[in-house]
């Protein structure tokens, strides 16, 4: 008997052990939202980026620091992602080690992920090359940003430690910040995106005096970068939402770039006791990583107007009401959007009706008549607007034509023949009544 509740017992402890990790799984599962591996070329750029780093701890980032050769680094493991997102803060590395390589960085990207790049002068082939799997070419290694009229009072006489204006930002303010006039010193490598590539953000170009080039050779052939082409930091928003920055610069987000006065070397010129880095950097991290421009669709209903509940199939020419909610990401929960510009199609191959959205309390609604044409149609409402993710929302529902009960009795416009039709019967009863009455004369002889 003790035999048997000594076995009962243990099998209880092994049970409760059992749902204690299956609980504690659940939870890591639940707190993975936001595990980002960072991968260093040395493990010294914790301390000089410790500022931008301590930010994004400060947010909720549990942030995993590599070097990037370390031999036991993996995104995806039994075909899971380890993590959230992807800082590589390693420019000059050869070969990443572990199983990560460009092919398994792009498919975490196609996956969903998104990845913070930033590149220096000393610029490795593997992130040339997923720059280029991005739409965004990196100029050669050793060379450099040049701009002989934006450079800093402190450039050691090269040119190369340029002062970027905050005009040259992309004006979107969900991946850029709220514009101020601070400038934003730069010290790097030079990109171009692909002109074929539409997914591309210009996020801060060069002055139209910058130019990509060797900074210690005279230019024997065209650079491969010249004014306002020059991309200094630049995004991508792929079609599945994945966000992706490269900055040219690994300096942009250190202790030194954001603590530092700034002045250009032109004479008269204003200075300021701090760089605009701090606040960019923030708002792109913010952009990048998904704190910032995330919608999504909540509750979608239509019926016609007067009823609460949608019919089996409309009937061409119903008057309709449709609305939507749509909300956005903030501080980490999910708010109402504000958009002036939300519109409805009501589609069929084509759309029939495009019309806005108004707000109404927390959603957009609108009321429309239906075409006077029966088939199987769709509401759609497709958002794609610089900064935001990509919203789309598609119901379908059939439009039938009218029921032979549901046609009018008598049309105005035929009474002329209903006029007719009722003369000509009058016609013919007077008739048959005069031919029935007549009697003929006799004929005499």
């Amino acid at each position: 008997g003790s035999l048997v509740s000594m076995a009962h017992t243990k099998s209880n402890i092994w049970e409760s052990l059992f749902f204690f990790l299956t609980i504690l799984s659940m939870m890591h599962m639940s707190l993975a939202d936001g595990k980002t591996l960072v991968l260093l070329d040395n493990l010294n750029i914790r301390d000089t980026h410790s500022i931008f780093f301590r930010s994004l701890a400060d947010r909720g980032f549990d942030l995993s620091f590599k070097t990037a050769d370390d031999p036991s680094l993996s995104l995806i493991k039994y075909g899971q992602f380890l993590y959230d997102h992807l800082i590589i803060f390693s420019p000059s590395v050869e070969d990443f080690g572990g199983n990560i390589n460009v092919e398994t960085i792009t498919s975490f990207i196609d996956g969903g992920g998104n990845v913070l790049v930033a590149a220096s002068s000393d610029i490795g082939d593997p992130l040339r090359e997923l720059g280029s799997e991005c739409g965004i070419e990196f100029d050669e290694e050793k060379t450099a940003v040049i701009d002989h009229h934006h450079y800093d009072v402190s450039d050691p006489g090269e040119h190369t430690l340029i002062v970027a204006d905050p005009e040259n930002l992309l004006k979107a303010p969900t991946i850029v910040g709220n514009p101020n006039d601070k400038p934003i010193l730069f010290k790097g490598v030079g990109m171009v995106a692909d002109p074929d590539n539409p997914l591309v953000l210009d996020i801060l170009t060069g002055s139209s005096t910058s130019y990509s080039y060797f900074p210690d050779r005279p230019i024997t052939q065209y650079p491969h970068a010249v004014g306002k082409n020059t991309l200094l930091i630049a995004g991508l928003q792929a079609r599945n939402n994945a966000r992706v920055v490269f900055s040219g610069s690994l300096h942009f987000f250190s202790d030194a770039f954001f603590n530092s006065a700034v002045q250009k070397a032109t004479p008269g010129s204003q200075r300021f006791a701090h760089t605009g880095n701090m606040e960019l950097a923030e708002a792109l991290s913010r952009w990048v990583f998904k704190e910032a421009g995330v919608l999504r669709v909540g509750a979608v209903t239509h019926h016609p107007v007067g009823e609460s509940t949608p019919p089996a199939a409309y009937t061409i020419t119903d008057l309709v009401e449709y609305s939507i909610v749509i909300e956005m990401l903030s501080e980490g929960s999910w708010v109402p959007f504000d958009g002036e510009d939300i519109q409805l199609e009501f589609v069929r191959i084509d759309p029939f009706v495009r019309t806005y959205l108004k707000k109404k309390g927390d959603k957009y609604s609108i009321q429309f008549k239906l075409p006077d044409v029966y088939g199987v149609f769709q509401f759609k409402v497709d958002y794609n607007r610089l900064g935001y993710t990509h919203l789309y929302s598609s119901t379908q529902v059939s439009v039938r034509p009218l029921q032979h009960t549901q046609y009018e009795r008598f049309i105005p416009s035929a009474f002329p023949y209903y006029a007719s039709v009722f003369s000509m019967m009058a016609g013919l009863f007077v008739f048959s009544v005069v031919f029935l009455h007549m009697k003929e004369k006799e004929k005499s002889d």
